[in-house]
Formats: structure tokens, sequence, C-alpha cells
């Protein structure tokens, strides 16, 4: 069995959880994009099992990242949307970092585990914290001494020479985020890369009990900034653009045109002052500079005293759009949104080069680790323990993955299907064998009526009210 000794409390293994942002499968090991350059996830993947069909418990970061640090579907929280503190909601909840420490692991933590806002991470629920450091916007470079956060549209000067933002009724939302380009500074002096360096520090110090370390790195979300070195890697002119369907959204239903319509005027603008492959290039920089991050975590654990002895678990909170269903961004039911790269190493290399297909959930990440480090069973999660699957990748996995966006929205993924209900019965059904790109929505047909009516089974029985005060179903 995958699981690993559950005596004394020495032989527990370390955990070393890695969680990045906004990263969809534009990686080299899930062969996302033909450009891409991620040399250390894909060395990863090669000394661990690679779940190739994962995806996150919603597309948006906060409830993302609370499903699956406390193993509960926003179907079960109430948490749908960026406005909610989980933990002044659901007080009695346990997430796994609170619940290493309370079963005697040392637990430390930076960057972005949470939602990156103030007030959204558990102080309580660590040892140690190395807080988030960010990156200053070229805006605020432009006008020295001022407080960028005070800002507001128009600016008086271009947005990444884009002259018709600042003329525009609508500008981008969030515009302060919707830039990109290069840094001139190195690793080292990035935010992530100073909480990088105190990960490094603390991988090659002996620990006097097995930790839980999980580092959150920002990037690759918005702005895309790099240092200019990862830039260099890339010809904005000669990458490929994601393939799309012209007119894709029109066999949309409804409720599946509305959600691929939020922020599509950033897409349009991008396309009409010609700046998409521009966009792309500095996403695929920021991917590669996430990426030389995670090496060198990687080489701090290889040379280090917890080597031998500690599971490592990647992970990104949700995909990203560029032109898909004729959106940008995420927040969508769509296969782009919601698949994430997703590895969990075990010492030793005991899964070393395993690729597993079946689909899973980012929320099977908590009854997992619990199980691999021998901690009490947690009764009342919605994830499932993923060791049969470490111990056999290709054994019969019967569950689906569950997407949810917004109150009563699901996504169903299961080996060749992707069914989408929506919370007022629109429906769309994708054939992920024959139509990868979920171009042909079939969900009207006379034929697949069977193929629904087990895909529905599989859709929550309960649908928790919105803890948001902004949104209520």
């Amino acid at each position: 069995m995958a699981s690993i000794s559950h005596g004394q409390e020495s032989e527990r293994p370390n955990v070393l959880m890695i969680v990045v942002d906004d990263m969809n499968d534009w990686v080299g090991c899930l062969d996302g994009h033909p450009d891409t350059q991620t040399p250390h996830i894909d060395r990863l993947a090669k000394r661990g099992i690679l779940f190739t069909n994962a995806h996150c418990a919603a597309p948006v970061c906060n409830p993302s990242r609370v499903a699956t640090l406390t193993g509960l579907r926003p179907n079960t929280t109430g948490v749908y949307d960026n406005s909610v503190k989980w933990h002044q909601k659901l007080g009695n909840a346990h997430s796994i970092p609170q619940y290493f420490k309370s079963n005697g692991y040392k637990v430390i933590g930076g960057g972005k585990v949470y939602h990156h806002m103030p007030g959204f991470n558990r102080i309580s629920d660590w040892d140690s914290y190395f807080k988030q450091r960010f990156d200053g916007h070229y805006q605020a470079q432009l006008h020295a001494g001022e407080d960028i956060s005070s800002f507001r549209f128009p600016f008086g000067f271009p947005l990444n020479d884009i002259d018709a933002v600042k003329n525009l009724n609508r500008p981008p939302r969030n515009a302060r985020e919707f830039d990109w380009g290069p840094l001139d500074k190195p690793l080292e002096d990035t935010g992530d890369g100073q909480m990088i360096q105190w990960a490094t520090e603390q991988l090659k110090t002996t620990q006097p009990r097995p930790f839980l370390m999980v580092a959150g790195i920002y990037r690759p979300h918005l702005p895309f900034y790099a240092p200019k070195e990862y830039f260099q890697l890339f010809n904005s002119e000669s990458l490929e653009t994601p393939a799309v369907l012209k007119d894709d959204i029109k066999d949309l239903p409804p409720a599946g045109r509305s959600m691929a319509s939020q922020r599509r005027e950033d897409l349009e603008l991008v396309k009409t002052e010609g700046k998409f492959r521009e966009l792309i290039h500095a996403y695929l920089a920021s991917i590669t500079f996430t990426d030389a991050l995670i090496g060198r975590l990687l080489d701090a654990l290889e040379s280090g005293p917890s080597a031998d002895n500690t599971i490592v678990v990647l992970w990104s909170d949700h995909g990203w759009h560029f032109g898909e269903k004729e959106h940008l961004h995420k927040m969508t039911l769509w296969e782009r949104a919601t698949r994430v790269p997703f590895i969990i190493s075990l010492p030793h290399n005991r899964n070393r080069s395993s690729i597993c297909t079946a689909p899973v959930s980012l929320i099977d990440i908590f009854p997992t680790l619990n199980a691999l480090c021998g901690l009490p069973y947690v009764s009342n999660l919605d994830g499932r323990d993923l060791t049969m699957l470490l111990d056999k990748p290709s054994a019969n996995w019967p569950h689906p993955a569950i997407t949810t966006h917004g109150f009563n929205n699901h996504a169903i993924r299961t080996k060749n299907w992707r069914y989408i209900r929506y919370a007022n019965g629109d429906e769309e059904l994708y054939n992920h064998r024959k139509d990868p790109h979920e171009w042909n929505n079939l969900a009207s047909d006379s034929g697949v009526h069977d193929i629904k009516d087990q895909l529905r089974t599989y859709l929550p029985m309960n649908n928790a009210a919105s803890l948001s005060k902004k949104r209520k179903p």
C-alpha cells in the first residue's frame, strides 16, 4: 500500500505542499502548450505520479483554496466567491494545516496559500508564516512615491501601450492587475523569490519533528510579471495560440453564454489592439518563472536532511482561458478553467514516473495526506483518499471530479465526459474521447439521454446558501 508507516511520530513523513496560482495545463508533462518550458515541474512528475485528469473544486481563487484545504466542496460550505473570509463563517472546519498541527506536526507556510487579501489566512493554523510580498506595478514606477492602490481609471497614460484603455467607457476590471511585462530584477528580489528563499532555508534545517510546509507561489497570477530572463525565452510572434472554433458559443445554452461573457471586454481589447500574442508570451514567461521557483524548492529538499522522508504535493488552484469559448480569465465550468497540474511524489521514488488518467479532484488531497501520514480519519470530508491510485494508477476509479461555480452550477468530469448543469436547468455535454476541445455540445442530441441520466446522479444533492454578502442564490 502507498500508506507510510503509522508508528512513532518520528517515522511519519514530512509534507512539502507547493501551491501555484492560475496555472492551467500549459506545462510540459501535460502537453498543454507546445512552447511552454517547465523542466522542474516535469522533473517532479518523473519522480511521482502525475494526475492528467485533475480538476479544481471551483474556478475561482478563494472557493478553490478553501475547498482544497478543508476537503469540503463549495456546495457544502457556501463559499462560492472571493468575498468570504471562510474561517469567520466556518470556524469549526478542519483545514489541512490546522489538522496536521493538532496532530503533532510542525506546520509552517508562506506566500499565497489562502486568498491573498488580508484576513483570509487563519493564522492559528500555523506555527510560523512568511507573509506574502507583492511585486510593484509598472504604474507605481511611473509615479514614484504614489500608492498605486489609490489610482482609478483613466490613469492618464497607456496600460501596456494600449492607448485605447484610457478612453474606454468600461476599462478592464481590476485594471491594476491587467498588465504584463518583464521585471528588471533578479528572481531573488521578487516577492515570490523572497518566499522561496525563506522556504529553502527551512528545508536546509533539520526539524525536531515531522513538518508540513506549504509554499504558496503567487505567479502566474495577473499581472503577468516575471524577471526579464524568462521573457527572453520566448518570441511573441512565433508563439502558438490556442485552438479555438469560430462561433464556438453558438451551441451553448443561455447560462453558458452568460458565463462565457464575463470579462469578455478584456479579450476583445487585447485582440483589437494586437496584444493577444504578447499576453500569451507574458503568461508563458510567468509559468517558466514559477517553474524556476519550484526548481529551487526541489533542489533544497533533495540536498537537505529531509530528502528521504518527504511527500511532495503540487497543485494549481484553477486553470485559465485564452480565447476558448470566447473567454479570457477563469470563472467557467469548461476544461480550460478546471483542469490543473496535480502531482504527488512519495519518498524513495515509490511512485516514480507514474501517470493516472482517472478523474480526481483537489479536494481529495486532504484525506489522501491523512492516510499517507497516519493521521486520524476525518469523517465529514467530501474528498476521497487517492492512495489506491498511488498504488495502482490504472485501478478502477468510479468517482467523477466535480467543479462548482456559483450556487448550483456544477460540472461533472468523468474519464470520457464533461456534463454541465446550471442552476436554471441548462445543460451541456461533451465527449472528451472525440472532442477534447469541447467544441460540440451534445446535450440536446436524442442519443445521449441515458448518459445524461447517469451523470446527473453525481450532481450534489445539497447546495448550501451562499455565505457572501454580495451574492445570494
